[in-house]
């Protein structure tokens, strides 16, 4: 009865490969391991990239709105920064109209990494092995799945 038991169980709950969240995460993964080789070339992390893509769009960004743009609290994101400050790629100064506000910059030499790096996304997106209009409605379908996941969070 206990081996019937756990059948019905197995059968309800799905295999792994069944689970989306799954599917998401593994791709993560498969996709630092493809930019690992960039990324330790370059001594950064993701989310240094991350950061550096971000101000390249719009330097000059307080913390809390650079933070909303990478879904990132102001703890984990001060610590980030205050590393690639010290690396020499971003500056981060007082606002001069509210002084609790912290802007961010991208310093000449952040610029040079992140055209760097930039140049490497080719490959990784060649990797994904997706034609170029499939890997657009991919990434459309995707950043619509994290906007109704993070709409429904917040009922």
């Amino acid at each position: 009865m206990k081996n019937k038991d756990n059948n019905q169980n197995q059968e309800l709950a799905g295999s792994l490969s069944d689970f989306l969240c799954f599917a998401i995460y593994s791709t993560n993964l498969a996709f630092g391991r493809v930019y690992k080789p960039l990324f330790e070339e370059l001594g950064l992390t993701y989310l240094q990239y991350a950061t550096l893509i971000a101000l390249h769009e719009e330097s000059g960004q307080t913390v809390s709105e650079l933070g909303e743009k990478l879904f990132l609290e102001s703890n984990t994101l001060t610590p980030l920064l205050k590393r690639l400050e010290a690396m020499g790629y971003v500056t981060r100064k007082r606002d001069t109209q509210d002084e609790r506000q912290v802007r961010i910059g991208l310093t000449s030499e952040g610029e040079k990494v992140f055209e760097k790096a930039f140049c490497g996304r080719e490959a990784v997106i060649e990797a994904t092995g997706l034609e170029p209009e499939a890997f657009q409605r991919l990434q459309r379908d995707l950043i619509t799945l994290r906007d109704n996941l993070l709409a429904s969070a917040k009922k």
